[in-house]
């Protein structure tokens, strides 16, 4: 640790999920046959009707800089993709894009919270929550739900949560690392909870709407009495196969989304131009147009489901959104396995890299200290062979 670095960068963790992805990596150049399931990373191409959108928009000469919010017909087509999938109007002016959801994201933690503010984060969370709350100097309050909630808090969990210094609830539905969502009632029971606390703002994180099997998605904001008071973040990456080219957006109150058009202004302007032109065909397209991902996606989740129950130690829900199992493996703990200890979810995580050549993600960093996440946003023969390899190991 270098003392001339700020304290800031000192105190900063490691993304967990970035940290996993380089040592997979760096056993592989070592010629050892790793199998990736730690990313979240859609495995199909960007479709090919969005990607000719981008090379037209080179070919039209789509080089400048541009505004910082985003460009006015990506903006139209967020509207129109608001109203469309969730019900939701919204004007110009309460419109951001940003460079990848993760920005819209420390956007709104930057300009909401100041030193000591406190934000509920429904727990397992995204690894990048408790860290961008802490940039910006605000105090992340986990509450915590496990498997035998399928990794979700009641009201009274979140009303027990609640202080005098609560400025925020930051949560994403489907949920990345459990694949859980929030149905309507449910969102609407935390709304009651939370009309006793009008000054409570709701960032809720909706990047996996699509990837969805139970076919319906419900948004905070679309319950009236939330309208007012939720930033809903969005993108392409997940539905649209998209992570590297690096959109996300807002739907907000006025006053938060000038705020965060503010703020973007001086960390990195507006997003890629390229970019932005290719989104604007990618959400105009009827949701149909991806249907065929969601639907490969529903057939690996059954999949590795069946074949986790084949192993005996992992407990498992049924994941009803995204791309990700997130099984309790707290059976293991206080076992010496090939001669390795296991004392938590981070040794069980390095021992299935090490012995087994598969790569996951620990629990610990999404707030949830007895499970793993597991992606199967990977083939099925994959998919089928890392689930071979694991039960071996553990035989």
């Amino acid at each position: 640790m270098n003392s001339q670095l700020s304290d800031r960068i000192n105190n900063l963790p490691t993304s967990a999920t970035l940290a996993m992805a380089a040592k997979a990596r760096e056993l592989r150049e070592q010629g050892k046959d790793i199998i990736g399931l730690s990313l979240g990373e859609p495995d199909f191409n960007t479709p090919d009707f969005v990607k000719e959108a981008a090379i037209r928009a080179i070919n039209e000469n789509y080089n400048s800089y541009t505004p910082v919010d985003g460009y006015v017909e990506l903006k139209d087509a967020i509207i129109h993709k608001f109203k469309r999938d969730n019900n939701l109007t919204y004007d110009r002016s309460q419109i951001v894009v940003s460079t990848g959801a993760k920005q819209s994201i420390a956007n709104v933690a930057m300009v909401l919270l100041n030193k000591g503010d406190e934000c509920i984060l429904p727990a397992p969370y995204w690894v990048s929550y408790a860290a961008i709350v802490e940039l910006a100097e605000g105090t992340p309050v986990e509450v915590r739900a496990g498997v035998e909630q399928n990794f979700k808090i009641t009201p009274e969990q979140l009303r027990a949560a609640i202080t005098p210094k609560t400025k925020m609830m930051l949560f994403s539905s489907p949920n990345n690392p459990s694949g859980s969502l929030y149905s309507q009632e449910e969102l609407q029971a935390f709304a009651d909870v939370l009309a006793d606390y009008p000054d409570i703002i709701v960032v809720s994180d909706e990047i996996y709407e699509h990837i969805n099997y139970v076919g319906k998605h419900a948004s905070m904001a679309s319950i009236p009495s939330m309208y007012d008071r939720t930033v809903t973040i969005n993108g392409v990456s997940k539905a649209f196969a998209m992570t590297g080219w690096r959109v996300g957006y807002i739907g907000a109150p006025t006053w938060i989304a000038r705020a965060c058009n503010k703020m973007q202004g001086q960390i990195t302007s507006g997003t890629n131009c390229i970019a932005q032109r290719a989104v604007i065909t990618a959400l105009e397209a009827p949701v149909s147009k991806i249907k065929y991902m969601i639907d490969a996606f529903a057939e690996r989740r059954d999949l590795i489901l069946q074949l986790l129950s084949e192993i005996e130690g992992f407990k498992t829900d049924s994941p009803e959104g995204a791309f990700y199992v997130f099984p309790d493996v707290s059976a293991f703990f206080g076992k010496t396995i090939k001669g390795q200890k296991i004392e938590n979810a981070t040794d069980f995580s390095l021992f299935l890299l090490e012995e087994a050549l598969v790569a996951t993600v620990t629990g610990d960093a999404f707030g949830a200290p007895n499970c793993i996440r597991i992606s199967y946003a990977a083939s099925t023969e994959q998919i089928k062979e890392a689930m071979k390899r694991i039960k071996e190991v553990l035989d």
